[in-house]
């Protein structure tokens, strides 16, 4: 029953992100339906869209891409591709399939798909120093 929640979320937030990005803007129609789906996950995702806490690093020249979601407890990195986030949600609930999304995840697809995000842009020279700094981050929410 788990796997098919999760399939359903995913499967559910695809298609409402492929129609923001058609409409520009979420459609309402479909909007209840992720809400009863996703309950406080959406309102949490849709306030860090809204506040502008998705942010997306692009490093010059080499074009990589890293998303974080800023948190109540860090910045999460975010790897869309692998529908990963590096929160304890994601290893607590996500991994144990309790959830199929956590919010972190949810706003980085709302954030995308309407293009509202933060964008930021860094010099390569940046990119170890950046991704040492998430990745502990990381670590040291696991062991505490």
């Amino acid at each position: 029953m788990a796997g098919l929640r999760e399939r359903k979320e995913w499967r559910v937030l695809r298609e409402i992100c492929e129609e923001a990005r058609r409409l520009r803007r979420l459609p309402g129609e479909r909007l209840a339906e992720l809400r009863a789906l996703l309950g406080e996950r959406l309102e949490r995702a849709l306030r860090a869209v809204e506040e502008r806490r998705v942010k997306r690093y692009t490093f010059k020249p080499s074009g990589r891409v890293v998303w974080i979601v800023v948190g109540k407890e860090g910045e999460y990195q975010i790897l869309p591709r692998a529908g990963y986030c590096s929160c304890d949600d994601f290893y607590f609930r996500i991994i144990n399939g309790e959830a199929g999304l956590c919010y972190h995840l949810i706003a980085q697809r709302l954030a995308e798909a309407l293009g509202r995000f933060e964008e930021v842009e860094e010099g390569d020279e940046f990119y170890d120093a950046l991704m040492a700094e998430w990745r502990s981050q990381a670590l040291g929410r696991v062991r505490s």
